[in-house]
């Protein structure tokens, strides 16, 4: 298990906002998309759209506010992205028709894409001599709040009503507004000079877009456990639909157990390759498992499916392990903001095309397509460790050992 509370002031800080955050988010991945078609009576259709469109706002401003951060200070534009989106987020009390919910999802989600960017800095910062294994720990603290928002929802898509779903909403907003104050307490950091006036140069990296690429393609492992498996479970097997719920928490508790421990062991960007070809055959062998679990009696097929999700979590903690190392540690200091918003992008991405994805190939084909996602997993984990090593010898490497070097040398 990870350690209860952070050694420093400023991880303490940085932990307890994530955490009240976190819960708020719990409350909305469990209940938003019920609370736009059965409280606000928007068709479903049209939430599809325009989450649709959200995500691609949310692709749009990463980078850019990334950037901001960078230059002006991370911890006024994190705690600003916060405020938006505690603002937006109360927003949706107020929406009655198509486009106000898109004008509302579109703010929403673009300040969350933006605080993710805006974070990056501080996480780089305050995180000790091990930042990547600081991220890790926000992780498994993500968990354990989206767990505690997701029993609220519960009690709100029992109750049904419109009372309980915008009461959902403002405790959602409440919660983000929280989380933004909290950071008063937290140090500002000083912006690091960008070496002879650069800007954007994480456009310009090809060996990390390729990686962020890599790491997109990746990342719809995540829809998996909560798009593909609920899915085939209710339509392709005899399991009993109860175990949807006993999937998501057994993936929960393994993150919230073991996130910091695997990520531990992943110390560099060569470690970092490796643990992405490990996730990948992981990957290969659950989703081979979870082909075999239909045609079969109902334990049977429960027990397969637990036996997958488990290796599947397995592969989780290298994959995200993998993904905090080398995005952190091959991001020159001066431009921590800029890289990491641009390494969301692939996440970004698997956002809004891994459902669609695993749907036509996991549900609608069927078995064999299980095989083809396991493939492209697995082929993509192949393809790290060299995508990594290409990374390593890029020019911006040598800029980052050098501020590294400027600021560890003590002032004359």
């Amino acid at each position: 298990m990870p350690r209860l509370m952070p050694d420093s002031g400023p991880q303490r800080v940085l932990a307890a906002s994530n955490f009240v955050y976190t819960v708020g988010s719990g409350l909305y991945l469990t209940a938003g998309v019920l609370y736009f078609t059965r409280a606000v009576h928007l068709p479903a259709d049209e939430v599809g759209v325009g989450l649709g469109i959200a995500g691609l706002v949310a692709l749009a401003l990463g980078v850019a506010v990334g950037h901001l951060a960078d230059r002006h200070g991370a911890r006024g534009v994190y705690a600003a992205t916060l405020m938006i989106q505690a603002l937006a987020t109360a927003g949706f009390v107020l929406v009655d028709s198509f486009w106000p919910f898109v004008l509302a999802v579109c703010a929403a989600a673009g300040a969350k894409a933006a605080g993710i960017a805006a974070r990056s800095p501080l996480i780089r910062h305050y995180g000790g001599d091990r930042p990547q294994e600081f991220r890790a720990y926000l992780r498994a603290v993500t968990n354990v709040g989206i767990s505690l928002g997701a029993v609220g929802a519960g009690w709100v898509v029992q109750a049904g009503t419109l009372n309980a779903y915008q009461l959902m909403v403002v405790g959602n907003a409440v919660a983000f507004a929280v989380s933004a104050a909290l950071l008063v307490f937290l140090p500002p950091i000083a912006t690091v000079p960008t070496p002879g006036g650069l800007r954007w140069i994480a456009l310009r990296d090809r060996p990390y877009l390729l990686l962020t690429a890599l790491d997109g393609i990746m990342a719809i492992q995540f829809k998996v456990l909560t798009v593909a498996i609920p899915l085939w479970l209710v339509g392709a097997t005899t399991a009993p639909h109860w175990l949807i719920s006993g999937t998501t928490l057994t993936g929960t508790v393994i993150v919230v157990a073991f996130q910091v421990r695997a990520s531990r062991n992943v110390d560099s960007p060569t470690s970092g390759g490796n643990a992405y070809r490990r996730a990948g055959i992981a990957f290969l062998i659950s989703c081979s498992i979870i082909s075999l679990s239909a045609g079969i009696p109902a334990w049977a097929a429960a027990t397969l499916l637990i036996i997958a999700v488990v290796i599947h979590t397995v592969g989780e903690l290298w994959h995200s392990a993998a993904g905090f190392e080398v995005s952190f540690a091959l991001a020159p200091p001066h431009a921590t903001g800029q890289y990491l918003g641009v390494f969301g992008l692939g996440a970004g991405l698997a956002e809004a095309v891994g459902p669609g994805l695993l749907i036509a190939l996991c549900i609608t084909w069927g078995r064999p397509g299980w095989y083809v996602v396991g493939a492209l997993f697995v082929l993509t984990g192949l393809a790290a460790p060299l995508a990594v090593r290409r990374a390593q010898s890029h020019p911006n490497r040598g800029q980052t050992r050098a501020v590294e070097a400027t600021e560890k040398t003590p002032a004359a």
